[in-house]
């Protein structure tokens, strides 16, 4: 049985004052809690662990490096991650790939990274507004996980994030019939790589997520949950989105 996620990315957003909706979410969602990942700024990772002590919620974070330590300036080391009480780490994400040249192959290697250090990646692939018009989107999405996804993928230490980069932060929604073509494509595709173990791999879908669409994109047979952005932010926000997932 494929585990729910709800996992929260907030990005370059907040300081210690924001740990309260942590709290807040914790007490909103109850048992759901187990079904939760907050990735804040790293910044805030130890206090955020221990903002969620007891609570089942875990802490992870928004990208680390692929080497295990070295000459870095500015980066961070998966086992630092770890080390700080972290269990998962995003990897791949459009950001980061737009914003800092990341290849495929710098994901390949950060996923490794972070199952060297012990931790669960959420790693995320999608195609561009213009991928999609010109009808490239599953040829996008199959090279980035031949690419991107190690061998030594396991339903245990990966998590596959769906995210069509047109519809991150826009306010625009892929359609339930387009989340569900792509989120059946990578279905597909683990199973033929990986056999039975493809189909107990986690698949979330993300792309301005938010409570009044959630329910509708968990129908989709091949959608476990969803990487969060925005809405992760506050906990009156995301706790609908952890209960109909719970739901779904």
């Amino acid at each position: 049985m494929r585990r729910k996620l709800a996992a929260g990315n907030w990005k370059m957003n907040g300081t210690r004052d924001a740990l309260a909706e942590l709290t807040i979410l914790a007490d909103m969602i109850g048992e759901g809690a187990q079904d939760v990942v907050i990735c804040p700024p790293a910044t805030l990772i130890v206090p955020a662990v221990e903002a969620t002590s007891g609570t089942g919620m875990r802490i992870g974070a928004q990208d680390c490096h692929s080497a295990p330590s070295g000459a870095h300036t500015g980066d961070i080391a998966a086992e630092m991650i770890a080390d700080a009480g972290g269990t998962h780490v995003i990897v791949g994400h459009s950001e980061r790939r737009a914003d800092h040249g990341e290849t495929d192959a710098m994901v390949h290697a950060k996923t490794e990274a972070a199952w060297a250090a012990g931790l669960t990646a959420i790693l995320c692939i999608g195609e561009s507004l213009d991928q999609r018009e010109a009808g490239k989107t599953l040829d996008v999405i199959g090279a980035q996980l031949a690419q991107s996804v190690p061998d030594a993928a396991t339903p245990d230490n990966l998590v596959i994030a769906y995210e069509p980069i047109w519809a991150i932060g826009t306010g625009k929604v892929a359609t339930l019939d387009q989340i569900v073509e792509v989120h059946d494509f990578i279905r597909e595709t683990l199973v033929k790589r990986f056999g039975g173990a493809g189909a107990a791999f986690s698949l979330l879908y993300g792309g301005s997520v938010k409570a009044a669409n959630a329910a509708e994109i968990f129908t989709a047979e091949n959608v476990d949950g969803a990487l969060v952005g925005g809405a992760s932010l506050k906990a009156a926000d995301f706790a609908p989105i952890v209960s109909a997932l719970a739901h779904a």
